[in-house]
């Protein structure tokens, strides 16, 4: 099976739609901001080396409790925040794409469904806690989700705006790196 691999965040969003996300929830609700004291600490704590990505993420999305109605929120976003979706991926779009992202899916999916993604990879964060079950998807695990999903396929062409994503760069005959709309072709 032949398939294009794509990161999402600054790929084929222009931003980060989980940061994006955050920043919209808060405005609904307020409540919200009563977590920026233990995001800050995860932080300093994820720079210090001190806990993983996934854990500092985690505590990210704990924000998420304070959203009554998850679907309808998730929905609102993507009405307001739909615009940031670069024209060379609206331009070129095909049923062949998979979408692999360190976002979580919950966010992720109303998009990729509009969008006729063939298949959507993303960090897996219950809706209602914001806990992690499983590992923040980034790097090399990218790959190894991916190959729990397909078990014979080729990649053709693979798109990310940064070197975090070789491992999914390297799997592909054209590698493409991402800015703005601009793609620069590279060899890993």
């Amino acid at each position: 099976m032949k398939i294009n691999l794509y990161d999402f965040d600054k790929t084929i969003y222009d931003g980060d739609s989980s940061t994006d996300f955050f920043f919209f929830s808060l405005t609904k609700y307020p409540k919200i901001i009563t977590c920026l004291p233990k995001i800050a600490v995860a932080g300093i704590k994820y720079k210090l080396k001190m806990v993983s990505k996934t854990d500092m993420k985690e505590v990210i999305f704990s924000f998420v409790k304070y959203i009554p109605d998850m679907d309808e929120h998730i929905t609102s976003f993507w009405e307001t925040h739909r615009c940031n979706l670069k024209d060379f991926y609206m331009k070129t779009k095909h049923d062949k794409d998979v979408i692999i992202s360190a976002s979580p899916e919950f966010l992720l999916k109303p998009i990729t469904d509009e969008l006729k993604v063939k298949k959507l990879i993303g960090s897996r964060v219950d809706i209602k806690t914001g806990k992690f079950t499983g590992l923040n998807c980034h790097g090399e695990e990218k790959v190894k989700r991916l190959n729990k999903e397909y078990k014979d396929y080729e990649v053709m062409s693979s798109y990310s705006d940064s070197l975090s994503d070789i491992p999914i760069l390297k799997l592909a005959k054209k590698q493409y790196i991402v800015k703005k709309d601009k793609l620069t072709e590279v060899k890993y």
